[in-house]
């Protein structure tokens, strides 16, 4: 569980939050129909392909209310799985399992939804030098994990939060009365990592010519793109972003762009599809 970006501490965190609003007091259905000492083995299926994420989790999710619990693991996080192939195998005292098994599915299918949508983007950029980023459009409180599961499906973390680096997006602009008056003050802060936000290729040619250390190219069609990347003449990195989709994805990258973000890979991927099959003991 190295590469797992959560602590032992945060894990516990969330599994905590995630039972207080689904157990609460208690599990009544599980307490009034399961015998206290009976046993339940059940197989965790992909019912579509799909590419795997959040096992480390979803094994605390489940051990979290039964220490004893076997938890195996068919395949690892960032691989892909066909429709009837087995993820993982739990077993351990009923009643503990089926308490835990809606949160260990949730987390499950949502972090595979991510990572499988991300790999479906990262497959439509082609064999070209761009790589695909994540944005801030996450979860409250899923960040780390949503951006996990970008990585799984092949992405790239951008900037964790707003503290990893300085980006003057429209807004910024708005208030600071130009590019290049934004980035001049962006620069007394002596950071290198300075990047600008621009929507013509006007602010493009401001930008490069104030010190930016980087473009977002923002809702520019590949053909607006390929003249901003003439401008900056490789000086520069270059990120692409706004309305990209499945279809575009592949122009956009054939421009050259050394990046591309994808909001909606965090913000609206859908979840996945994955059964809890009762087994034999």
């Amino acid at each position: 569980m190295s590469d797992f970006p959560l602590s032992i501490k945060e894990i516990n965190s969330f599994i905590e939050r995630a039972f207080d609003e689904d157990i609460a007091s208690g599990d009544l259905t599980a307490f009034y129909v399961i015998p206290e000492e009976a046993k339940l083995k059940a197989v965790m299926n992909a019912r579509h392909s799909m590419t795997v994420a959040g096992l480390p989790l979803a094994e605390a999710i489940f051990l979290s209310l039964d220490p004893r619990a076997e938890c195996i693991s068919h395949v690892e996080d960032g691989l892909t799985v066909n429709d009837g192939d087995p993820i993982m195998t739990i077993s351990g005292n009923a009643r503990a399992l089926l308490s835990a098994e809606r949160t260990a599915l949730n987390s499950v299918q949502h972090l595979s939804g991510i990572a499988t949508l991300t790999s479906e983007y990262v497959a439509a950029m082609g064999e070209t030098k761009a790589k695909l980023l994540d944005t801030r459009k996450t979860t409250p409180g899923l960040r780390k994990l949503e951006k996990y599961a970008v990585k799984m499906g092949g992405g790239t973390n951008h900037r964790m939060g707003l503290y990893d680096a300085i980006m003057i997006k429209d807004n910024h602009l708005a208030v600071a009365g130009s590019v290049e008056q934004a980035i001049a003050a962006a620069k007394k802060s002596g950071r290198s990592d300075i990047q600008v936000e621009c929507d013509t290729l006007d602010q493009v040619r401001e930008a490069v010519e104030a010190g930016a250390n980087s473009l977002l190219l923002d809702n520019m069609p590949p053909k607006v793109l390929s003249e901003a990347l003439k401008i900056v003449d490789g000086r520069i990195s270059c990120e692409a972003s706004g309305g990209v989709t499945l279809d575009t994805i592949g122009a956009i990258a054939a421009t050259g762009v050394d990046f591309i973000s994808v909001g909606r890979l965090t913000q609206s991927a859908p979840a996945v599809d994955i059964g809890l099959d009762y087994s034999e003991v």
